[in-house]
């Protein structure tokens, strides 16, 4: 049996997979936001605004087999300077959580570890829990939105952490978990974003926002962060769960198509840093975006 639901736009959604089983196309996009090109949006008489984009001149996306993901972080132009605190220093509990979830950045998925194949069954349960999954090869993933029958692949973008966001995600907020997971509010493109690779995105791109692959941040918005970890350990699996709903958010609002995710996940990159670089931000739950949470 199936999934005992639709994903709207899943004939998008199919066209899209096609495109992605094909060979390398370098796609050279203009930062602003067009509207849907697989055609008309599902009905609703909503009108949500564009909102402006990067200020990147120009996005390139790479979009091939297994690249979809591969590419999003290579053209996205010069960072935007912010000012950083020259003065930070780290305390020993901020250098003690930071380095942990380095170290956590550092594991990859292993197909052959019991305990990471456990984790993605449970992925599937939580997601899914009406529905027995056949294998943990099977082609029910591309239900989740993977790229194909074994999700091992997506997760070399980036390692076994991407899994664990998603499973923290699943279970600290199941409401807004399954909202996007399912897709069931909103005026949806008709090519829809996969959900679970959208995941392993998000979480690359806040690898890379908080220089988590440096010795220490030097830019504010990694400052910031370093800073929520002394009050909250999980800040950063948070983090993930507030992006992943400011990036769905981007997708409403541009009203974007399959091939504008880049120029969503920009857009969501952006926003991101802007809230991340504001004064007096200590905790996670200070950021504006927060709340998105519990709608």
């Amino acid at each position: 049996m199936g999934i005992p639901f639709q994903l709207q736009a899943q004939q998008g959604l199919q066209q899209g997979r096609a495109i992605l089983s094909e060979t390398k196309i370098m796609i050279k996009k203009e930062s602003t936001p067009s509207e849907p090109a697989g055609g008309q949006p599902t009905k609703n008489t909503s009108n949500p605004l564009k909102p402006a984009m990067p200020a990147a001149a120009k996005v390139n996306a790479m979009v091939g087999n297994r690249t979809w993901f591969g590419g999003l972080f290579n053209g996205s132009g010069k960072r935007r300077q912010v000012n950083a605190d020259k003065n930070f220093e780290m305390t020993p509990i901020q250098e003690q959580r930071l380095q942990k979830l380095k170290d956590r950045l550092n594991i990859p998925y292993d197909e052959t570890r019991p305990d990471h194949l456990e984790s993605l069954k449970t992925l599937w349960k939580v997601s899914f829990p009406d529905t027995k999954l056949t294998g943990l090869v099977s082609e029910q993933w591309k239900d989740m939105g993977w790229q194909g029958s074994n999700p091992a692949t997506d997760f070399r973008g980036s390692g076994f952490v991407s899994l664990e966001n998603l499973l923290f995600f699943s279970r600290r907020y199941p409401a807004a978990f399954q909202r996007l997971l399912l897709k069931t509010q909103g005026l949806r493109a008709t090519w829809e974003y996969p959900f679970a690779v959208a995941g392993v995105n998000i979480s690359h791109m806040l690898i890379q926002l908080l220089e988590l692959n440096s010795a220490r941040p030097k830019y504010l918005p990694g400052i910031n962060f370093v800073r929520m970890l002394s009050e909250h350990e999980e800040a950063f699996d948070i983090l993930y769960c507030i992006a992943f709903e400011m990036m769905d958010a981007q997708w409403l609002a541009m009203r974007a198509s399959y091939m504008q995710f880049n120029d969503v996940l920009e857009a969501t990159k952006a926003q991101l840093e802007r809230e991340l670089s504001l004064e007096d931000l200590h905790r996670i739950q200070d950021l504006p975006a927060y709340n998105l949470l519990f709608k």
